[in-house]
C-alpha cells in the first residue's frame, strides 16, 4: 500500500487534478521503454487512486508491458510554465473505457483546450492530438507508489513522496 498523494503540495495535486499533458511510460521484462500520450487522466481519492486512458490502437507496446510488469509512470506537465511531476506505480490495472468514462474524458478535453491556448495552440489542434473512439481506449488505474519533480531546474528528480512497496 502507498503513502497517499495527500502528501504532495496541494497545487500539484491540482494541477494533476484538472488536466494538464499526460504522459505515460513503461517497460518490457528486458527493461526497454515504452510511451504514449495519454488521451485523459483522473486523479480521485485524494491522488490516491489515478486513471490515465489511452487508445489501444496507439499504444500497443506500452499496454503490453503494463500488463507484464504492472509498472507504469505517468508525467503530468503545465504546457505553460513546464511544471511537472511525475508518478510510478508497481500494480497498475488495465480495464476498457466505457460510457462511465465519457465525463471525465470530455472535462479532460476542455482542460488540455485551456492548457495549450495559454501557449498559442488553437483548440482544433489540441482535439486532433487527443481524438479517440471511445470504443478503442484502455484505462489504467494505479495507487502512486513514488513522486517525483520533474519541473526543469534544480529540484528536477527531487523525490516528493515514496510509499510503502
Amino acid at each position: 500500500m502507498s503513502t497517499a498523494l495527500t502528501q504532495l503540495p496541494p497545487d500539484l495535486l491540482e494541477m494533476m487534478s484538472r488536466g494538464v499533458s499526460t504522459i505515460v511510460g513503461s517497460h518490457d521484462l528486458a527493461h526497454r521503454p515504452s510511451i504514449m500520450r495519454a488521451v485523459g487522466c483522473h486523479v480521485a481519492e485524494g491522488g490516491r487512486l489515478v486513471t490515465v486512458y489511452l487508445a489501444r490502437s496507439q499504444s500497443r507496446q506500452l499496454l503490453q508491458d503494463v500488463a507484464a510488469t504492472g509498472e507504469v509512470a505517468v508525467v503530468f506537465s503545465e504546457p505553460a510554465t513546464h511544471r511537472t511531476v511525475q508518478l510510478k506505480a508497481h500494480q497498475a490495472q488495465i480495464r476498457a473505457a466505457n460510457e462511465a468514462d465519457a465525463p471525465v474524458l470530455a472535462r479532460y478535453l476542455q482542460s488540455m483546450e485551456h492548457e495549450l491556448q495559454r501557449i498559442g495552440l488553437p483548440p482544433a489542434m489540441t482535439r486532433a492530438m487527443l481524438a479517440h473512439r471511445l470504443d478503442d481506449l484502455v484505462a489504467v488505474s494505479f495507487t502512486p507508489a513514488q513522486a517525483f519533480d520533474q519541473t526543469p531546474g534544480p529540484q528536477a528528480g527531487v523525490l516528493l513522496l515514496a510509499g510503502r512497496t
